[in-house]
C-alpha cells in the first residue's frame, strides 16, 4: 500500500516537473541550436573558417564536460568526444 501511495504520489509530481523543465528542455535546444550554427557558419568560410570551427568545437566539448559533470557521464562520449577528435581532426589539418 505504501509502494502505491508512492508510485502516485511521483505521477502527480510528473506534471509539475515536465511543465517545469520544459523551458529548461527549450533552452537548451536554443544554446545547441546556436553551436550547430556556428559550426555551420565556420564550413561555410571553407579555410578562412579554421579559427571559427575551433572556438565552437571547443565551446561544444566544455559544454560536453559540464554536462558530464551534471548530468550524465554518456554526455561525455556523445558530446565531448566527437568535438575533441574534431578539435584534433582540424588542428593536425586531416
Amino acid at each position: 500500500m505504501i509502494g502505491n501511495i508512492l508510485v502516485a504520489l511521483v505521477a502527480l509530481l510528473t506534471p509539475d516537473f515536465a511543465k517545469a523543465s520544459k523551458v529548461l528542455a527549450a533552452n537548451q535546444g536554443l544554446y545547441k541550436g546556436f553551436l550547430a550554427a556556428g559550426l555551420v557558419w565556420g564550413l561555410y568560410l571553407g579555410a578562412a573558417g579554421f579559427q571559427v570551427r575551433m572556438f565552437f568545437l571547443i565551446c561544444v566539448a566544455i559544454a560536453g564536460l559540464y554536462g558530464a559533470a551534471t548530468v550524465g557521464r554518456k554526455i561525455l562520449f556523445i558530446q565531448t568526444v566527437p568535438a575533441a577528435l574534431g578539435i584534433i581532426a582540424l588542428w593536425l589539418g586531416w
